[in-house]
């Protein structure tokens, strides 16, 4: 027997600070008006000294528990995807399970790029689909400030901390995740890449000193990629569900750049009213980014019980990931 599974519960958390662009047309050759006409970006969100991924975590699935009506000790596994662990082991999940003493809990990460939320959400509902558990805790969290090169105005502008967070559970039939489309082409690795601190090149003084530690990204290739699966990956949950792209009452696509998104809303001719969109405040926020978009899309009013809505993204590996839902709350 299988089961439908959907989102019953949703939070995110934003740290304190905020980094305008004013702020970094202070710190590196850029500006306001370069950087608003090539990503939509205005402020983002820079995790406190003393926070780290599992701190940011931690608040946003407090307040999706709160929403779940659910409890930490009823979780069967908590999933989170990050490319800014707290450490490289234990996983942070491990870290966040002990945080909110979900003692009952299995634990991983997820490494999926920006796509690791909706890798999550597939992961998540497969398993309760399948009856192998009941209540999964999902988190999309991110401290990408951390691995930044402050002095690269190509990346150290486009990226923010955060954190989002879902309760999946067995639903209504019929209603929460429909279908998924998820994939990877690793042929691109190399054109968003952390390329030192692994076993490939370890942590020395020479790598420190060559920002090796840091984000790097061809934003060319990363851009075309991103042209091309964020509409295709929609198109396919939707042939998947057998339904067109009028039957969509929300898209939540990847917050990298403004102009990846608009394309994906020329391409899909979706109204661009129903396209939830906040690069503006954050800027992107890795795989934080769905899950902060659907919190504040149920906050406002935007979600209703059985609106149909696409997740999608697309991020480091290079990853594709999409998924169609009937809204069950």
């Amino acid at each position: 027997m299988t089961y439908s599974a959907g989102i019953t519960g949703i939070g995110r958390y934003l740290p304190e600070k905020i980094l305008t662009n004013h702020d970094l047309e202070k710190m590196v050759d850029t500006s306001d008006a370069w950087i608003t006409e090539r990503t939509g970006i205005k402020t983002r969100h820079i995790a406190a000294p003393e926070q780290a991924t599992s701190d940011l975590a931690y608040e946003a699935s407090l307040k999706a528990l709160a929403d779940a009506g659910a409890k930490p000790e009823e979780l069967d596994m908590i999933i989170v995807a990050t490319e800014t662990p707290d450490y490289k082991y234990p996983s942070t999940a491990c870290l966040l399970q002990a945080k909110l003493g979900a003692k009952n809990a299995a634990c991983f990460d997820l490494s999926a790029g920006c796509s690791g939320f909706v890798y999550a959400l597939g992961i998540g509902s497969q398993s309760i689909a399948s009856g192998l558990y009941k209540k999964i805790l999902i988190v999309g969290a991110e401290t990408l400030s951390r691995i930044l090169d402050w002095t690269d105005r190509n990346t150290c502008v486009l990226f923010g901390d955060g954190a989002g967070a879902a309760v999946v559970e067995r639903v209504e039939e019929g209603y929460g995740v429909l279908s998924l489309d998820i994939g990877a082409d690793g042929t691109g690795g190399e054109h968003l890449i952390q390329p030192a601190g692994g076993s490939r090149n370890p942590a020395t003084h020479e790598t420190v000193d060559a920002h090796g530690h840091t984000v790097h990204m061809d934003g060319q290739d990363v851009f075309k990629f991103a042209a091309r699966k964020m509409p295709s990956a929609s198109k396919k949950v939707l042939q998947k569900a057998g339904m067109s792209i009028e039957d969509v009452d929300l898209l939540v696509p990847h917050q990298a750049n403004l102009r990846i998104i608009d394309n994906a809303v020329n391409r899909l001719k979706i109204d661009r009213d129903k396209v939830w969109i906040n690069i503006d405040k954050y800027g992107n926020t890795s795989a934080a980014c769905v899950p902060i978009c659907l919190s504040e899309a149920q906050e406002a009013g935007r979600l209703k019980k059985g609106d149909n809505v696409i997740l999608v993204a697309f991020g480091a590996g290079l990853t594709w990931a999409g998924a169609l839902l009937k809204w069950a709350k």
